[in-house]
């Protein structure tokens, strides 16, 4: 699906067009229409088919053609429109693409719920081209739906601002490099148009500019004229380390793009020439360079859709020897690259991060910008992490660059905001990101903020797993041990809930229980890689870290074997993080880092007692209490939050032995109790003002209200079951003084008639 558009970020506005010529009729217009797409001139061919509508606009052809227009005019709000009634009419039978860019769309406008039904139907409607790009690709956006609904929840705090109007016009500007107190960036303008923009009197191109930058103003930008060439576009600048070459991408009219470079000699750019074919391979598009140091050496990354790439533009690398000699380009992998284009390398020689963009890698729409950590000795690099919002929007947020020396990021974007005549999302943009200035630190307790929006993470498990038929609480096996089993049945999944089905409704069982495991198994593990990293970043900084995770299990099998089986799940959890990377979480969970740091889990094994009551439990109906969909939501645990240990707080702190008691079995009528012990392990005086219980069915009480530091007392907790059925779980909320305002602690049991 790679497009002209991608290869150098130009959105090409049409010009020419003076007024509607009245009076043609509906076959002329949709012709002339027709004529101004095949010309890249979509905002001519827009008011043409308008015209045409006025006569017609019920026709499925001319909502269709007025979609792609719209779309590729960057009109996204109108393209989903138009979108949306070309598969409501005719359900994708006609247009079969009509699905995959109405997603692609509200994935564009931000709409992550109706996009990820949209790339279902879209799977769904390319599902016998599996091998193909289009149904890859209704995969991938589906996934990165999933991931787009939970990271909009998680923004920075950085200030979004575009630059100076100095700089940024209502055209495109994209980019941009410093080099010293000089800002250089890529813009697409004409010399002289007329006000109306009507009669276009010199032809559009991409040219670099050039500005000064002092106390955050920008002078009045000037061409560089050192790099122009007439008849081609000149864009994407950048110096070598030294600052005695000048590389930049020069593109003829076919949109071919070749790397150059000159000398700098006295503020001027000499000797300008094309690099040879070991780089701009013939008939290829070369574009996008960026020259850095890595480990002593000079390296050029640059983005290419040269021979053996992965899909579309790959970002590629080379290393420079005595600044004219260059290496056999090698590809950066398949971390990096995609399927999609994957451009815009920007390498960061302080923090030793590769920032790029890419529309394939989980993100909010379009192109977003992400960063991977290089790796040691290498020069290859982590899997990618996304930038999040607000740098990143739900448009094309590309040309990441760092300005160390000011503390500032800069980028383009043709997101809702940029300085545009036309449509919202016409035209980039450069833009700047900063953090705001702290006059105090936040509190203590405050930095887990972040790292609590992430939760709950929840993560799923095969049937009776892990270590089926066994009593035991524990378990040797890490969760992604577990997790690479269960991945491994998905098709025994797939064959075992579609049996006694045919046709289509086979095959919609299937892609239901495949949907299953991208939606929440698959997620469930990329939440998790994300909380560990988080997780980890705290403890590095000596915090004292406790954590609360919930254990759940179909009722399948008996409610006392079931609790025991959640608390093995939850043992899975804490055994991968005692071997994750090079055992980074072993001395915070022995208790023994270096720094002080610690990490301590709080366990609550509900076993069956919270699952749906429709699901089977019958053991010889394995499609519905084993393989359905139902059953395998209610097999997970989920990691429910996170806090922190201060013993020098100034608040008080309430811990328990055990917030969760199970009562097994019980007879209708009977009168259970049950007796929690806790501590104040705070530096505060704790004080619990109301107990309060979920019906007339629990009385607690306290051995006392008012605890001073270390002081430790007991809830005593009464349970009459006679208006109780089967399994039943009653929560006791105790509000106290603490940093949290309260505690609740949980009674399960089985009632029998």
């Amino acid at each position: 699906m790679t497009t002209k558009l991608s290869y150098i970020l130009l959105i090409v506005i049409g010009f020419g067009f003076t007024n509607l010529i009245y009076g043609q009729t509906y076959p002329q217009l949709i012709e002339f229409a027709d004529q101004k797409i095949e010309e890249g001139d979509y905002y001519y061919a827009i008011q043409y088919y308008k015209k045409a509508m006025l006569i017609d606009s019920n026709s499925v052809e001319i909502n269709w053609k007025m979609a792609e227009a719209q779309r590729h005019y960057k009109d996204y709000v109108l393209a989903e429109y138009y979108y949306q009634k070309v598969y409501n009419k005719e359900g994708g039978k006609i247009y079969p693409y009509s699905v995959f860019w109405l997603a692609s769309m509200q994935h564009f406008n931000g709409k992550y719920k109706a996009a990820t039904g949209s790339w279902k139907l879209a799977k769904k409607t390319f599902k016998r081209q599996r091998k193909e790009y289009v149904y890859k690709k209704s995969m991938q956006e589906f996934k990165s739906c999933l991931w787009a609904k939970k990271a909009v929840l998680d923004t920075t705090e950085h200030i979004i601002e575009p630059i100076s109007e100095s700089i940024n016009s209502h055209d495109t500007e994209l980019a941009p490099f410093i080099n010293q107190n000089t800002f250089y960036f890529t813009s697409l303008k004409a010399d002289s148009i007329n006000q109306n923009e009507e009669v276009l009197t010199e032809e559009y191109s991409l040219q670099i500019y050039s500005a000064n930058i002092k106390d955050d103003d920008f002078s009045k930008p000037i061409k560089v004229n050192d790099v122009y060439a007439p008849g081609y576009h000149s864009a994407n600048g950048c110096f070598s380390p030294d600052g005695k070459r000048f590389y930049f991408s020069r593109c003829n009219n076919n949109y071919q793009c070749k790397i150059f470079v000159g000398k700098v000699k006295n503020g001027k750019i000499t000797d300008i020439d094309s690099l040879g074919t070991i780089i701009n391979q013939d008939g290829k598009t070369t574009t996008m360079p960026n020259v850095v140091m890595i480990d002593g050496k000079e390296i050029l990354f640059f983005v290419s859709n040269r021979d053996k790439t992965i899909g579309g533009l790959d970002i590629w690398y080379s290393e420079i020897k005595n600044g004219n000699q260059y290496s056999k380009p090698r590809n950066l992998g398949r971390k990096i690259n995609s399927l999609d284009d994957d451009i815009t390398p920007f390498y960061d020689s302080k923090s030793n991060r590769l920032y790029f963009s890419s529309s394939w890698h989980s993100g909010f729409g379009g192109h977003d910008i992400f960063y991977a950590e290089k790796l040691d000795g290498l020069i290859s690099f982590s899997l990618p992490v996304n930038l999040g919002l607000p740098i990143n929007s739900s448009q094309n947020d590309t040309y990441f660059i760092v300005d160390s020396t000011h503390d500032k990021f800069y980028f383009s974007s043709n997101r809702v905001g940029s300085n545009s005549l036309k449509t919202p999302t016409c035209c980039n943009d450069i833009f700047v990101a900063y953090l705001p200035v702290e006059e105090t630190p936040p509190p203590r307790f405050v930095t887990l903020y972040d790292l609590n929006k992430k939760l709950p993470v929840t993560l799923y498990f095969h049937n009776d797993e892990p270590n089926p038929r066994t009593r035991d609480t524990t378990t040797n096996l890490t969760y992604m041990q577990s997790y690479d089993a269960y991945i491994d049945l998905m098709p025994k999944y797939k064959k075992e809930y579609s049996k006694g089905l045919n046709g289509d409704k086979a095959e919609e069982s299937k892609e239901d229980i495949g949907d299953f495991f991208v939606e929440y198994v698959e997620q469930g593990v990329l939440d998790l890689n994300e909380f560990t990293r988080l997780l980890l970043i705290e403890l590095n900084k000596g915090y004292k870290i406790q954590v609360t995770v919930k254990g759940f299990a179909s009722p399948l099998a008996k409610t006392d074997y079931n609790v025991n089986l959640t608390k093995r799940r939850i043992n899975s959890l804490i055994n991968y993080l005692y071997v994750y990377g090079s055992g980074e979480f072993k001395p915070y969970l022995d208790k023994n880092a270096s720094n002080g740091g610690q990490l301590t889990f709080v366990q609550i094994p509900f076993g069956e007692y919270t699952a749906n009551k429709l699901i089977s439990d019958n053991v010889n109906d394995t499609k519905n209490s084993v393989y359905s969909r139902k059953a395998a939501l209610e097999r997970k645990i989920e990691i429910q939050s996170v806090s922190l240990i201060i013993a020098d707080s100034s608040y008080a702190e309430m811990k328990f032995d055990s917030e969760i008691f199970d009562f097994g079995k019980s007879n209708k009528g009977d009168i259970l109790e049950h007796t929690f012990t806790f501590t104040n392990s705070g530096s505060d005086t704790l004080i619990i003002s109301d107990i309060e219980v979920q019906c007339g069915c629990t009385q607690a009480e306290t051995s006392k209200k008012v605890l001073l530091p270390n002081e430790s007392a007991t809830i005593k907790v009464v349970l009459d079951t006679k208006t109780l059925d089967g399994l039943s779980v009653r929560k006791v909320i105790i509000h106290t003084n603490t940093k949290e305002g309260k505690k609740e602690i949980s009674l399960t049991t089985e009632v029998f008639e």
